[in-house]
């Protein structure tokens, strides 16, 4: 029987992207959070030069921790996990010492004058190994995601837009590269948002959670793309308790600070209320105080935070 190496570094086939997802999955049984984003979920299929797949096995072979390196943005931003019956024994101490030397690599093989990328570490949910693995490798917290969360009970009818500006859906394979220009205006300081690309919009529209009757397009007089609120909601949750997500929600710079968000918030939190969703979610940056006023006037609450490390 083949054993496999300890480490194994280079693309996924099909088998190992199968195993990895099992391993996410064992993890968030047991830690009660998912352990992998969606966006290195969805990458585990792509083999590009600034993107490292990482899987440790066991002397029997069996997948027991996982590492991605994303060196694509100004940072380089590493995930892992470990297998929950496989820690305390080293293994995440060598994937995260495996993602600084991967950090170090230029972002594009052979091109010049590149020296590596800072390293920021996400942490899902906080957790306390998470935090005794940073402490002992002098890491501390350089970032908070949060996650805010409302009932949807009780959801008021979406306010009239300001003149001239109206709402319409997404049109797939239409309005992708519209709203691929609009998103990265939108998030140009975002280190991921803002690097979407047409490409991973298409990977999302293949999601079985894709709903363009969801997403929602705010339009100018001129009829051009002025912002946009995407929701998602999950298949196969209970009917009494499903979540409906706040996805991602922009406005064009040239169009801020014109009283668009608000409305357009309320577009989606109706339209998940109207499709059975009992709660509503997002994710937003702890410092960004202009988006926690919108959507706590809107009645979220802090419910849980991710964070990122990074070398003090």
């Amino acid at each position: 029987m083949r054993i496999a190496p300890p480490l194994q570094i280079g693309p996924l086939d099909a088998a190992a992207q199968d195993a990895v997802r099992a391993l996410a999955a064992a993890a968030e049984d047991v830690d009660g959070v998912a352990p992998l984003s969606e966006q290195p979920l969805l990458r585990l299929d792509t083999d590009e030069d600034w993107l490292t797949h990482v899987v440790a096995h066991d002397k029997h072979g069996a997948t027991i921790g996982y590492l991605q390196v994303d060196r694509g943005g100004d940072v380089a931003s590493a995930e892992l996990v470990v297998h929950p019956d496989r820690r305390r024994n080293g293994t995440g101490s060598m994937l995260l010492r495996t993602a600084e030397r991967d950090a170090r690599l230029p972002s594009r093989s052979g091109a010049p004058d590149q020296r590596g990328r800072p390293l920021r570490v996400w942490a899902h949910g906080d957790l306390p190994a998470a935090r005794a693995l940073a402490d002992a490798r002098g890491y501390t917290v350089v970032r908070e995601l949060l996650l805010l969360a409302r009932p949807l009970d009780g959801v008021a009818p979406a306010p009239g837009l300001p003149a001239g500006y109206a709402v319409r859906t997404f049109r797939p394979g239409q309005d992708d590269e519209a709203w691929v220009a609009l998103n990265a205006r939108a998030f140009a300081s975002h280190p991921e948002q803002g690097r979407l690309t047409v490409e991973d919009l298409r990977r999302r529209r293949s999601e079985p959670w894709f709903d363009p009757a969801g997403f929602f397009l705010l339009t100018d007089a001129d009829g051009r793309l002025a912002g946009y609120h995407w929701t998602k909601v999950e298949p196969g949750q209970p009917d009494d308790a499903a979540d409906g997500e706040v996805y991602a929600l922009g406005i064009d710079p040239d169009h801020q600070g014109r009283g668009l968000a608000a409305p357009l918030t309320a577009v989606g939190l109706e339209h998940l209320a109207a499709v059975g969703c009992t709660r509503a979610v997002l994710y937003v940056d702890g410092d960004n105080t202009a988006a926690l006023r919108t959507y706590e006037r809107a009645g979220f609450t802090r419910a849980a935070v991710d964070v990122q490390y990074a070398r003090a």
